[in-house]
């Protein structure tokens, strides 16, 4: 315990400096793709502090140069280094309102061009929808957990339609992403850091055309049946002592 109380004071002193300079780079000339970059750098030296290895599987099958909806799983605060660091290029995070409220950190979300969700309010919710979309339409991806929400028992859990909406009326593949032992690292709702080892498996892109909101839970169901067909493959593989396992995504890198 007194191992994660250390590195959750560092943690908190290296965001809040990486934060700081975030918000200074927000004044440059193409500040949000730089202040992303900053993202990244901050990401890859917590998972490297705490002791957390990642490896990436499909890295490939991203689209280059297109606009795109990512979608992962979600069972630790982790998921956000994780993905931060390990999914190549640029893309803006939706993500809960609640971040955006914490001083200097949620300055430089607004700074990277992220996206603030309110869940408990419709409208909003719907509005902050209609920004995601906007940046689609000028070529950026964004990324998402379209559970909502942390899983405690690392089952993957229903998916939240809004996203799906979006990715629809954008026209913008989804692209399904799993994430495996995230959850043993640092639980939901505990403080404690395990060192650990990260699979995050990125699968091919589905498009979104033959898609309507009148069918639009055909393709809630799709995605997640890809995000758990690979979340049980990896890790009954990595269970079994399995180094690998074949499924529709490419090579490992």
């Amino acid at each position: 315990m007194i191992r994660s109380a250390v590195l959750v004071s560092i943690g908190v002193a290296i965001t809040a400096f990486f934060s700081f300079w975030a918000v200074v780079f927000s004044f440059f000339a193409n500040a949000e793709n730089n202040v992303h970059k900053v993202a990244n750098i901050w990401s890859r030296i917590l998972l490297a502090i705490c002791g957390t290895k990642v490896r990436v599987i499909g890295r490939e099958n991203l689209l280059r140069g297109k606009p795109q909806v990512l979608m992962a799983n979600h069972q630790s605060d982790f998921d956000i280094l994780i993905t931060l660091a390990h999914v190549p290029g640029q893309f803006r995070w939706i993500a809960k309102k609640e971040l955006f409220a914490i001083p200097v950190f949620g300055e430089a979300m607004k700074s990277a061009g992220y996206i603030e969700i309110d869940r408990q309010n419709h409208e909003k919710a719907l509005r902050s929808l209609e920004l995601a979309a906007l940046r689609i339409r000028e070529g950026k991806s964004v990324m998402t957990f379209p559970e909502g929400t942390r899983s405690r028992d690392g089952e993957i859990k229903a998916f939240k339609q809004g996203t799906f909406y979006l990715a629809i009326q954008a026209g913008a593949p989804i692209v399904p992403i799993s994430i495996i032992g995230s959850g043993e690292i640092m639980p939901k709702r505990s403080l404690k850091i395990k060192p650990g080892k990260v699979k995050l498996i990125i699968d091919k892109p589905i498009p979104v055309a033959g898609y309507s909101l009148e069918n639009r839970h055909e393709l809630i169901d799709r995605v997640r049946q890809v995000i758990i067909r690979n979340y049980d493959a990896y890790r009954d593989a990595g269970k079994a002592g399995i180094k690998d396992v074949q499924t529709d995504t490419k090579t490992a890198l």
